[in-house]
């Protein structure tokens, strides 16, 4: 689905790739619904506009309130009269424990918000997508959720079920007007340990030193964007992706050994 001239919802809008897919969006031509929980944030998203655009609307949502969220359609819709696409983007990672170290209230909140939250704003917004001439979903899954990552096994189970959940979405809507694309991001250079209470858990140097060699957010809104307007099946986002989802293929185990030792050294 080209963007231009569409509406396009986009989740977790506050920051990190998801301030980035706004900017991408607006300047390809297209009107956004700002989505995030954070009001601060998303109003920082608005400052990062260099024009101020009647194109942009923030919604200051939480995503597990499903409720909130069937509320959503019909505010975007008054502010911009249709909704062409949504990019479910937002999520939250763990502490970097192993599962028995973790207390059920973070897993619940990891699952509520990665798994739930993308399926209350597929489900909501999909009748008002099969009104459109042309309609897109893309769901943000991660490298994580089709290899394991000792630490972050919640983190993994929760996009390995938005991955499946979408390629099922996929196959289910394969004769409609809407089309559906799984994004699988590597490392990226986001907020996301800090936003997620994840901050603390790993060495500092380690991690500062990791972060040179990550894709950029702005790099990794523009190959989401790309795959949206290509109505790509899956999207593959980073060196590190591609490379880890043609090994896991060949070789699972050690695919899995390899990540667990890299995480074995942080």
């Amino acid at each position: 689905m080209k963007v231009r001239g569409k509406v396009v919802v986009v989740t977790g809008a506050g920051g990190g790739i998801g301030r980035e897919l706004v900017l991408n969006l607006l300047s390809k031509g297209a009107s956004v619904a700002a989505v995030d929980i954070n009001k601060e944030a998303l109003e920082e998203t608005v400052k990062q506009v260099r024009e101020k655009s009647e194109k942009l609307s923030i919604h200051i949502v939480n995503l597990t309130d499903r409720e909130a969220v069937e509320a959503l359609p019909e505010k975007v819709i008054t502010q911009h009269g249709a909704v062409d696409g949504i990019i479910n983007n937002a999520g939250i990672i763990q502490p970097f424990v192993n599962i028995h170290e973790l207390d059920y209230e973070k897993i619940k909140l990891v699952m509520d918000i990665n798994f739930y939250g993308t399926l209350y704003m597929t489900k909501t917004f999909l009748p008002y997508l099969f009104d459109r001439p042309v309609g897109h979903i893309t769901n943000v899954s991660s490298m994580g959720g089709f290899l394991p990552v000792p630490g972050q096994s919640i983190y993994g189970a929760s996009k390995a079920a938005v991955k499946l959940m979408t390629e099922g979405l996929h196959a289910e809507l394969k004769d409609t007007n809407v089309n559906v694309t799984v994004v699988f991001p590597g490392g990226v250079g986001t907020d996301i340990m800090k936003n997620s209470g994840a901050e603390g858990s790993r060495n500092t140097d380690t991690r500062e030193q990791d972060m040179s060699k990550l894709l950029t957010p702005k790099e990794a809104a523009e190959i989401i964007v790309n795959g949206m307007e290509n109505d790509e099946y899956r999207v593959l986002a980073g060196k590190d992706s591609k490379i880890m989802d043609r090994l896991y293929r060949l070789t699972p185990k050690r695919a899995a050994e390899m990540i667990a030792k890299k995480m074995s050294n942080r």
